[in-house]
């Protein structure tokens, strides 16, 4: 029987896995359900994300990644084991090839743990894949060419910032700010605007439903339940997208900042290249509510978003290891 080609998108915030001719097979969180008292897991993905906040305390949970970059080995290994054999189901008699991305400032011992929890996790062969290549490739750009294409990877733990051309990155910028420090900012925002405290999830919602990176001239309000700092009581709240715009600025100005730090790096050819065919993003960050437009408004180009930004680094690792064959590390 032969094996299986797999692209795995190791994400901070989510962990979406890609199988040669099916497609992406799987989204789910990477997070895990931790049972202290008896050291051994109790949920991995979305069934553990349904425990976030509302677990006993001898339950914790983990995520295994931060800021793209493996905090806890053992339980990443057996997350990845679980997340692969769920994609694949038990039916393959031969290991399954698989490529994984990684973030651009990934170092090598960082590598070599993604690899070695990968073979662990029952790989037969594993290439490590930067973040934005795969993003290129998944959001349908020809890397190939000798001509500058920028792509801005707006992830869950991490910003990977680069202009490729030729296969290759040529400059890159990757930030330790993405998706998550944009809940981070809205819980710290509605603390000290409402003295509200509300957790991971509903600042997430907030984000999705009303989040927006720029004035909008319609505001948009939502209900927002949380315990009151004063009381210790359950309140509920009405923030508007402005408030939200106020609460992220800080954290999408420091994306502007890099998309522009790597423009200033970027050869005239390139530049002028990138100028011409606009700025790529990709991400679940990049749904964010006017960041394109922000983007566009402080560098001056056209920027846009891909056709399926959550999913555009998944297609792309998946794609490569179809183009190559599964052969060699690709961006590094």
């Amino acid at each position: 029987m032969t094996s299986t080609d797999i692209g795995i998108d190791l994400g901070t915030a989510s962990i979406l896995v890609y199988v040669k001719g099916k497609g992406v097979v799987l989204k789910e969180p990477s997070v895990v359900a931790f049972d202290r008292d008896a050291n051994k897991i109790k949920a991995i993905g979305e069934e553990a994300r349904m425990m976030l906040g509302r677990t006993p305390g001898n339950i914790v949970a983990i995520r295994p990644l931060r800021k793209g970059v493996i905090s806890d080995y053992t339980v990443t290994e057996q997350m990845l084991k679980y997340f692969i054999q769920k994609a694949i189901g038990r039916m393959s008699f031969r290991k399954p090839r698989i490529s994984v991305c990684v973030p651009s400032s990934i170092t090598e011992v960082e590598r070599k743990a993604v690899e070695d929890a990968t073979y662990q996790a029952g790989a037969r062969d594993v290439t490590l894949i930067e973040e934005p290549i795969a993003a290129a490739i998944g959001a349908g750009i020809d890397i190939s060419r000798p001509c500058g294409n920028m792509i801005v990877d707006i992830g869950g733990g991490t910003c990977d910032v680069a202009v490729i051309s030729l296969d290759g990155i040529v400059v890159s910028s990757s930030l330790k700010i993405a998706g998550d420090d944009f809940d981070e900012a809205i819980i710290r925002y509605v603390r000290k605007k409402h003295n509200l405290l509300i957790g991971e999830r509903t600042a997430e919602d907030i984000k999705i439903t009303i989040g927006t990176a720029i004035e909008r001239p319609d505001q948009k309000v939502m209900e927002v339940r949380g315990r009151d700092l004063v009381t210790g009581l359950p309140k509920t709240v009405r923030v508007t997208s402005e408030e939200t715009r106020d609460a992220l600025k800080e954290t999408t100005s420091q994306i502007v900042e890099a998309v522009h730090s790597v423009l200033e790096r970027t050869p005239p050819e390139l530049a002028s290249d990138v100028v011409d065919r606009g700025i790529v993003l990709t991400g679940g960050g990049a749904l964010l509510n006017g960041l394109e437009e922000l983007i566009e408004a402080r560098t001056g180009i056209n920027t846009v978003t891909a056709e399926d930004p959550m999913t555009a680094v998944a297609i792309g690792t998946g794609r490569f290891v179809e183009l190559t064959g599964g052969k060699g590390s690709i961006g590094g």
